[in-house]
C-alpha cells in the first residue's frame, strides 16, 4: 500500500507501526530490513536475504544499489563480519560504495542475525 501525503512525502508498505520506505525530495529512506524469511539461517543466508530486500525496495522506489547515500549495518556478533562482508563484497555495485557503518549489538528477535538500513538516492519517480 502506498499513501501519499500532503507535504509531499510518499510512503510504500505502510504498516501500523513503520513503513518500509518512505521518499522526499528524492530521497529514498528504508526501514531496517531484517531476515523475515529465514531467521533461523547462518549469516551468509540472512544477509543475503537481507540484501535482497533492500535492492527490491530501492528499485520499488525508483532506485537501486548503485544509488545508495548511507548504509548502516547492524550485526549480533563481530565473529560474523567476515561472512556478511563477503556476501556485502559480492553484492555492492564496484566504483558505488556508499558510506557505511557497522554496529555490534543486540536485536530485537536473537534469531536475528543482521539488520540493514539505506538511504538512497531516487533515480525515477515510481
Amino acid at each position: 500500500m502506498t499513501i501519499s501525503t500532503s507535504d509531499s512525502i510518499t510512503r510504500h508498505h505502510v504498516g501500523k507501526r513503520l513503513s518500509e520506505v518512505a521518499i522526499h525530495n528524492g530521497t529514498v529512506y528504508l526501514a531496517g530490513q531484517i531476515p523475515e524469511n529465514n531467521p533461523d539461517g547462518d549469516m551468509r543466508t540472512q544477509t543475503q536475504e537481507v540484501l535482497g530486500h533492500v535492492e527490491r525496495l530501492l528499485s520499488d522506489a525508483g532506485s537501486s544499489k548503485a544509488h545508495i547515500l548511507s548504509c548502516q549495518i547492524f550485526i549480533r556478533s563481530a565473529a560474523d563480519i567476515v561472512v556478511m562482508n563477503e556476501v556485502w563484497d559480492a553484492w555492492v555495485v564496484p566504483g558505488h560504495t556508499p558510506p557505511r557503518a557497522t554496529v555490534i549489538g543486540p536485536a530485537i528477535n536473537p534469531k536475528y542475525l543482521i539488520e540493514v538500513i539505506v538511504t538512497g538516492a531516487q533515480i525515477s519517480a515510481n
